[in-house]
């Protein structure tokens, strides 16, 4: 019995650590990334981006899952510095950048896991989330898009899944042969 519930200790640490990891920090209300230090002469354009709130689709997504994938995006797309400014839904300031695309997500599949079986077994209660992303322009013209996956399969709470596919979304975007700076020219599609 006294196992038992030392090992229930253990695991409600281990997860009250994860949950604290997993959430971000209060972010204010519009965030800008750092301007890049390694720019060059040449006078390429730098694009802002304006992060949509998440749209669950015809998904049950609890509304927790929604606010914690937005964050996270708007957390992990400044940390790329690929954007000269990430702004949130809403923020009336984005009206004024010319060079303004916005991201747009959609949830497309949500596996609901369990904190308790991955912490008792390494096989079964992932928490998994796929997602379609897509920038667009101010005219709705869609310059990427993408398929994006994120999960949590060990230890770690179900909200770390929205971390890291917020991950995963930006650096799918980093990547790919659509820079952020100057004209897009081209859609590109694919899945990660």
């Amino acid at each position: 019995m006294k196992t038992s519930k030392c090992n229930l200790s253990i695991a409600c640490g281990i997860a009250l650590v994860a949950i604290m990891l997993a959430l971000p920090s209060c972010l204010p209300a519009q965030t800008a990334a750092a301007k890049s230090s390694g720019d060059t002469g040449v006078s390429a354009t730098r694009w802002s981006v304006q992060v949509d709130q998440v749209d669950s689709g015809n998904l049950d997504l609890a509304y927790s899952f929604q606010i914690a994938i937005y964050e996270n995006l708007v957390e992990e797309l400044n940390k790329t510095k690929q954007f000269k400014q990430v702004f949130r839904d809403g923020d009336v300031r984005a009206g004024e950048f010319p060079n303004l695309l916005v991201l747009k997500t959609t949830v497309e599949k949500y596996t609901p896991g369990s904190e308790t079986r991955r912490a008792v077994t390494t096989v079964s209660g992932a928490t998994k989330l796929t997602v379609r992303s897509q920038l667009l322009t101010r005219e709705g013209r869609v310059v990427f898009e993408r398929t994006v996956n994120g999960d949590v399969r060990f230890f770690g709470s179900n909200l770390r899944a929205t971390h890291n596919l917020a991950h995963n979304i930006a650096k799918t975007i980093k990547q790919s042969p659509w820079s952020g700076s100057g004209q897009p020219t081209a859609i590109l599609t694919g899945q990660l």
